[in-house]
Order: C-alpha cells, then sequence, then structure tokens
C-alpha cells in the first residue's frame, strides 16, 4: 500500500493548502493555475498526475484507481464547491480514498490468488458489495479515532497521517473480521 499511502498524502496535503490558503494558491503551487475557477471535477482530474504519477507499476494503478473512483464519489459526498470546503469534506473524500485503495489492493490480492473469490457471480457481487461497506466503516472509524485538524497539514505530515490512519484502519479491519469469524 505504500504509493496508495503516497498518494493519500499527497490528495490530504493538496485538500489542506486549498482550505488554508484558497483552492487558486493550492493549484498555484503546483503548477495548476489554469484549474483555477473549474469544476470539481475538472479540478480533481488535473490533479491525477499530482496525487497519483503514473509510472507503470501494479500499486500505482491501485493507487490511480482509487483516486478515480473518488472523483466519481464527489457528487454522492456532497462536495461541488472547492471554495467552500469544511474539514468534514476532506475527512470524507479522504475516507472515500483510503477505502477504494484498501478495496483495490485487496481485489488484486484475490485476482493473483493470494484471496479466494466465492463461485458465482452473483456470490462476488454480494461479497463486494459487503467489502465495500466493511472497508469504508473502518476507515471512518480511523479517521475518528485519528482525529486530525487538515489545516496546516504540511507534506511530511500529511504522510505521516494518511500512514498513522491507514495502520488504524487495518487494525479495526483485521478486528472486525475476527468477530465476524466468530459468529456462528
Amino acid at each position: 500500500m505504500g504509493t496508495a499511502r503516497t498518494a493519500g498524502g499527497a490528495l490530504a496535503n493538496f485538500l489542506s493548502t486549498a482550505r488554508s490558503e484558497g483552492v487558486g494558491e493550492a493549484l498555484r503551487k503546483l503548477n495548476l493555475g489554469n484549474l483555477a475557477g473549474q469544476s470539481i471535477e475538472d479540478i480533481f482530474l488535473g490533479l491525477t498526475d499530482y496525487v497519483c504519477p503514473k509510472n507503470g507499476t501494479i500499486d500505482e494503478g491501485i493507487a490511480r484507481s482509487a483516486f478515480i473512483e473518488t472523483i466519481a464519489d464527489l457528487a454522492e459526498i456532497g462536495l461541488t464547491d472547492m471554495d467552500a470546503l469544511t474539514e468534514a469534506q476532506v475527512q470524507t473524500v479522504m475516507e472515500h480514498y483510503a477505502s477504494h485503495a484498501i478495496e483495490a489492493r485487496l481485489c488484486n490480492d484475490i485476482g493473483t490468488k493470494i484471496v479466494f473469490a466465492p463461485d458465482t457471480v452473483q456470490d462476488v457481487v454480494q461479497v463486494q458489495e459487503m467489502l465495500h461497506d466493511f472497508i469504508l466503516r473502518g476507515v471512518s472509524d480511523a479517521y475518528e479515532r485519528v482525529n486530525a485538524e487538515f489545516d496546516g497539514l504540511t507534506p511530511e505530515r500529511s504522510l505521516e497521517f494518511v500512514e498513522h490512519v491507514y495502520e488504524e484502519a487495518f487494525s479495526i479491519l483485521q478486528s472486525l473480521a475476527e468477530e465476524e469469524a466468530k459468529k456462528p
């Protein structure tokens, strides 16, 4: 999950800068000032190479896929105005990104037979939906435990923060999985 964590740190850093200094300034610092004033989807699409540089590895593909899925979630999570970005919205974006990254990693592991999938397509869809909800709940709980302020998050602190959230999320997911396994 190294690349996804690094990408999460870059995303957290951008969002923190956008909240504290404004979207235009955050974009200017990345030499993406031409995106100022565009739709939130266009801004996020323009950020793709900053958040998830492409080099062709599986981990980088997982990070890009998670970021693109997060962009698709923006309207669903109520994020439509970058200039009025709240801390709660930043947390929600980060939760969705981390959830998609973890889910993509697990799907990749299933594809490489590290984890085994159910036999029927209907069972696969049901497991995937349950897994998505399970991961999102675990990541959300991890963010609540960490409960960090995004304002003034430096690039160094962004990565540290994201790594801490991933560790918390995996710990929570492991605990939840162990509890589920105990049920009859």
